[in-house]
């Protein structure tokens, strides 16, 4: 849809017959996009529908507009028939038939009633005016207005109409085969979380899809600063939301399939898991007894006993296995998992602190004979001193209960003494272990 030249001097005839040309051919292009604006499967679609909220109250005006639209395009063709029919009265028009024209042309020929523009909302005529005058170029200009603004409505919500549903019905369609999924593998609304999320994601699209269909411009988005009709883009929010937790739920669903799989591998592992804590506690147990006996003034730590909870957990989750309740063996599973594991490190640290008093006196025993063998070499084996001290520190690291600071400073002794006797050589002073802290000389 297009326009005219302003207002000017009384118009010759070459002048007249380029204005009536731009006038036709603006006439008809103005013709064409109303006949389209009229066939416009969106403004069939809004024609045809129950319509609520925003996009019932835009339509409503947008009718009103339409209408008034072709009355406007009626009187621009009644102007320029009016026109051509002046300007065909003879080859070379009168300076009379001239000016009668520049007046069609360039003035306000037009005369539109106002009850016409009082149904487009007031935004033609003022209220209470029987008529509005109009230039053609005015007239031109106003329907482009009414034009663009309800092509603009037409394609917004058909762009919804288009996008939106078709989606839903996709996404309703996968929700079914999740739901049937999830039944068959125990996961039900009021017993699993995601039976729950289920229900609530075919509520929501249910209700979106309706909305969408009786209100489609409450889904669309315009773009910023653009002024083209339809600019802008439906709003997916709802529908992107409810994707996203649906796709959560068939991760959950996929979870609780993998369980059904290799629940029984994950159990034996489990059952493995627990007995190997079991194992390592009484051994912790066993060789605490040992170090109580061997091992004097030192404190033992306590070896507790397995838990009895993750026994009865595990045998829980055989049970869930038994009767295919898999929705509530996978959460189990997981949780039992990371418990045994962190039941046999606890074993291990355990067994690890009681036996740090034997491992010192292992360390010292060690420290004892390298240093013999030293000095050994050297053939100073037999010499008084160094036999007495080896003596000495020996019957105290092989008798029982061990003394290991009493011993680890014996041992020193025999250390400070082979030094001597080898060189000279200076062996820093060292304590022995502390008194119940189980650690002895590095």
């Amino acid at each position: 849809m297009g326009g005219t030249d302003p207002a000017g001097p009384v118009l010759d005839r070459d002048e007249v017959d380029r204005a009536l040309a731009r006038l036709g051919q603006e006439h008809e292009a103005i013709e064409t996009s109303l006949l389209a604006l009229q066939d416009h499967a969106g403004r069939r679609l809004l024609e045809g529908a129950e319509l609520t909220g925003l996009t019932r109250e835009r339509w409503a005006a947008a009718e009103a507009s339409i209408t008034l639209l072709w009355a406007y395009f009626d009187a621009y063709t009644g102007a320029l028939r009016t026109a051509r029919e002046i300007r065909a009265r003879r080859r070379w028009s009168s300076r009379e038939d001239l000016a009668e024209l520049t007046e069609l042309l360039r003035g306000e020929p037009v005369t539109v009633p106002g009850a016409a523009a009082a149904g487009a909302a007031g935004a033609v005529a003022g209220p209470g005016r029987l008529s509005d005058r109009f230039s053609l170029a005015a007239l031109v200009d106003r329907m482009n207005e009414l034009y663009a603004s309800s092509l603009d409505l037409v394609v917004a919500a058909d762009a919804v109409w288009s996008a939106l549903p078709a989606r839903i019905d996709l996404l309703a369609a996968e929700l079914q085969r999740t739901r049937r999924l999830a039944h068959s593998v125990g996961v039900r609304p009021g017993e699993h979380p995601a039976g729950d999320d289920l229900e609530g994601i075919t509520r929501t699209l249910t209700r979106l899809r309706e909305q969408v269909v009786c209100d489609p411009l409450a889904f669309w988005t315009p773009a910023q600063g653009s002024s083209a009709p339809g600019g802008g883009r439906p709003d997916t929010t709802v529908y992107d939301r409810e994707a996203r937790a649906l796709e959560e739920v068939r991760r959950e669903i996929d979870a609780v399939l993998g369980v059904r799989q290799d629940a029984e591998q994950r159990l034996i592992k489990l059952r493995d898991l627990l007995s190997r804590a079991d194992r390592t506690l009484a051994e912790a147990r066993t060789a605490r007894g040992e170090v109580l006996a061997k091992i004097a003034a030192t404190e033992v730590p306590v070896v507790s006993g397995p838990p009895t909870v993750l026994q009865e957990q595990l045998a829980t989750a055989a049970e869930y296995r038994r009767q295919a309740q898999w929705h509530r063996l996978s959460p189990l599973l997981e949780s039992l998992e990371e418990k045994a594991e962190d039941e046999l490190l606890r074993a291990r640290e355990s067994l690890t602190a009681v036996t740090a008093p034997l491992a010192v006196r292992a360390e010292l025993r060690g420290r004892l004979d390298a240093y013999r063998a030293k000095v050994a070499r050297h053939g100073l084996a037999e010499d008084p001193l160094l036999v007495e001290r080896y003596d000495a520190a020996r019957r105290m690291l092989w008798s029982a209960p061990c003394d290991l600071r009493v011993a680890g400073q014996a041992v020193l002794r025999y250390q400070q003494a082979a030094a001597e006797l080898l060189g000279g050589a200076r062996v820093p002073r060292q304590g022995g272990p502390r008194d119940g802290d189980g650690k002895g000389e590095s």
